[in-house]
């Protein structure tokens, strides 16, 4: 009887090693925290958002790793290509490595969105939305990471956590209004997530929803000159709609809104400011009137201190 309860605790022990718990308040807070975020990402590139939590999941030790913490990087993104952001150094790869250092974590999810639409990459989006474990395989197929239980522990992450709920019913998460602000492909899905046939995706000027108000992200050789023809809107309005001073310069990836911005943002409640953060910023990352932003945080000069808690309605 001795031997075989010592056998017994042998094999379970066992069993424990090989076989990693990802339940955790931590990640529990993660995923109430993002999979709104995640979600909006699937709706406008068709990433599972189930794929998009469990990266980041892994990725940042559930948004408490220094990258995450220090630098809103959640998916390890590198200084790479023609990068030009504020940046995070740690050791990595090589000692002292670059990483991207984003205002706010949003950011880093689009960013993650964005990185995926390299060519080398483009098979995955032959699967649809539903397919997780094809995605998990096909990321690591594709070279996206060099370990080779990165598939499995994307795996092990998406279904202890119940995520591939969030790829088959994203509408039992989200508002009809949000669905339709996050939806840049909305009536170009079917009901099993894979595109539609002949189905042109990118117009000439990518248009997106911030807060239930339009806007374009900037792309590189944009100009307000340039998009004032493509948009027919004057360079004084679009400037004034988005309170930029007269001298302000364009900034490839960040959004220019083109119609009024609203008084308050009703899906977020708060927001804490990070260093180097400005009312414009914070402005224009919730789309929210600057003027309006001050006067609810009873704010008189442009500085803000990191830390500071502010009110979004």
């Amino acid at each position: 009887m001795r031997y075989f309860t010592q056998l017994l605790l042998l094999l379970t022990l066992c069993c424990y090693t090989h076989a990693q718990s990802y339940q955790s308040a931590e990640t529990t807070a993660y995923i109430k925290k993002y999979h709104k975020t995640a979600i909006r990402e699937m709706y406008q590139y068709k990433i599972p958002a189930s794929i998009t939590l469990a990266q980041g999941i892994l990725e940042s030790a559930s948004g408490k790793s220094d990258l995450a913490i220090k630098a809103n990087n959640h998916f390890g993104i590198k200084c790479s290509g023609d990068y030009s952001g504020k940046k995070y150094y740690k050791d990595d790869d090589k000692k002292n490595d670059c990483f991207r250092c984003y205002i706010h974590a949003d950011e880093s999810f689009r960013d993650h969105s964005i990185f995926l639409t390299k060519p080398r990459y483009a098979d995955l989006f032959k699967l649809k939305t539903t397919d997780y474990k094809g995605w998990a395989k096909g990321l690591k197929a594709a070279g996206y990471a060099t370990n080779p239980k990165y598939p499995s522990l994307l795996i092990e992450i998406i279904e202890q956590n119940n995520l591939s709920e969030y790829d088959k019913n994203p509408e039992k998460y989200i508002s009809k209004k949000e669905a339709e602000d996050y939806s840049l492909l909305k009536g170009k899905l079917s009901p099993e997530g894979s595109l539609k046939e002949n189905v042109v995706i990118a117009p000439a000027v990518k248009r997106n929803k911030i807060n239930g108000v339009k806007c374009i992200q900037i792309k590189q050789g944009d100009t307000f000159y340039s998009l004032s023809k493509q948009l027919g809107m004057s360079i004084e309005e679009l400037k004034r709609i988005n309170d930029f001073p007269s001298n302000y310069t364009l900034k490839t990836g960040e959004f220019l809104f083109i119609e009024e911005k609203k008084k308050k943002n009703k899906d977020f409640d708060t927001h804490t400011a990070s260093q180097g953060e400005t009312w414009l910023s914070i402005s224009q990352l919730y789309g929210i009137q600057k003027d309006r932003l001050k006067k609810m945080n009873k704010a008189k000069g442009e500085s803000i201190p990191a830390g500071k808690i502010i009110r979004l309605h």
